[in-house]
């Protein structure tokens, strides 16, 4: 197979990819096209079919897996296919693991790591809440460790949730020992339960794709009632820690218009909100100079972080 990550402008392709997306969408001049995303383990692709009507177009939908005839170009210095001929796959003709992005980081080694920082919890009512989730509750550890992190911009693979979870909390380890008024107990179960909500917005692979519950909710209200919930089973757990525990998840996007619904009001919240921030906006940078492929030069204006882009020279 060959995978999209390998893909370079003047390429012909001829294989199976699921399709992720298809809109039909207008030229300038009202002529119908299809604009498809293509995915398969190393990511994702945006592709083209100009004609429509021609007799080598075959009906297919959204999570279709699909045979395409497409040529590799280059637009706004993106790869992109122009997509000849389509049909939908034969069952024999893909293998679906081949089609789930998974996380370049072994998950197992990964977890292993996130439960030895909970047992490096001292206060006994966080580190029984972080046990009932985490270890005691097998479900949610398996889906926990296998569940995306958002359906696109960073962390939009198996393991991505567990992987940016991870590298949230062990930033917010290293503020806890540079900041000593920071409640390190506090604020490393904030950022290991900072996202858990994801497990309820987000449908598993392969449709990785807002639930009802995702799209009315979303997952910082979500994840502040699964606590909530799981604490009311702790006998005796103050009630002060409970409120600043959910207020952590619920600033943790800092800003109102980022989508939190309260901002940063104790010092392990602010702590919080940095942190998030900041892996969320190193991952997305990976991810798009990787999607650049060979090129090197400007990448052109990016919506997600504002400003144009390109690779740093070796």
């Amino acid at each position: 197979m060959r995978y999209i990550d390998s893909f370079r402008e003047g390429m012909h392709v001829s294989d199976v990819y699921l399709c992720k997306n298809k809109q039909i969408s207008l030229t300038k001049a009202g002529k119908e096209y299809g604009n498809v995303v293509l995915q398969d383990k190393t990511g994702t692709i945006d592709a083209k079919i100009w004609d429509l009507g021609s007799p080598g177009i075959g009906n297919f939908e959204t999570m279709d897996y699909v045979f395409i005839d497409a040529d590799v170009n280059v637009f706004q210095n993106t790869n992109q296919l122009n997509i000849r001929r389509v049909r939908i796959a034969s069952e024999g003709e893909y293998t679906p693991s081949d089609y789930l992005p998974v996380s370049s980081k072994d998950i197992g080694m990964m977890y292993e790591e996130f439960k030895g920082i909970i047992k490096s919890l001292k206060n006994p009512y966080l580190k029984k809440l972080a046990e009932s989730f985490f270890i005691e509750d097998e479900e949610f550890a398996k889906a926990f460790q296998f569940h995306s992190a958002a359906k696109s911009v960073h962390h939009g693979f198996v393991g991505g949730l567990l992987e940016h979870t991870l590298s949230v909390t062990k930033l917010c380890d290293y503020y806890s020992g540079t900041y000593p008024m920071i409640n390190r107990d506090l604020l490393l179960t904030a950022a290991m339960f900072h996202d858990i909500g994801k497990t309820k917005e987000i449908s598993t692979f392969p449709e990785n794709d807002y639930t009802d519950d995702g799209q009315l909710l979303g997952h910082i209200i979500i994840g502040t009632e699964m606590i909530g919930d799981r604490i009311k089973t702790i006998p005796g757990f103050p009630d002060r820690l409970t409120s600043e525990l959910k207020h952590c998840i619920l600033s943790h996007h800092g800003e109102l218009e980022y989508g939190s619904p309260k901002k940063p009001a104790i010092i392990e919240a602010l702590a919080l909100s940095y942190a998030d921030n900041t892996d969320a906006k190193m991952q997305t940078m990976i991810e798009v100079l990787k999607g650049a492929g060979d090129n090197t030069g400007w990448l052109g204006y990016n919506r997600l972080m504002e400003t144009n882009i390109r690779k740093t020279s070796e």
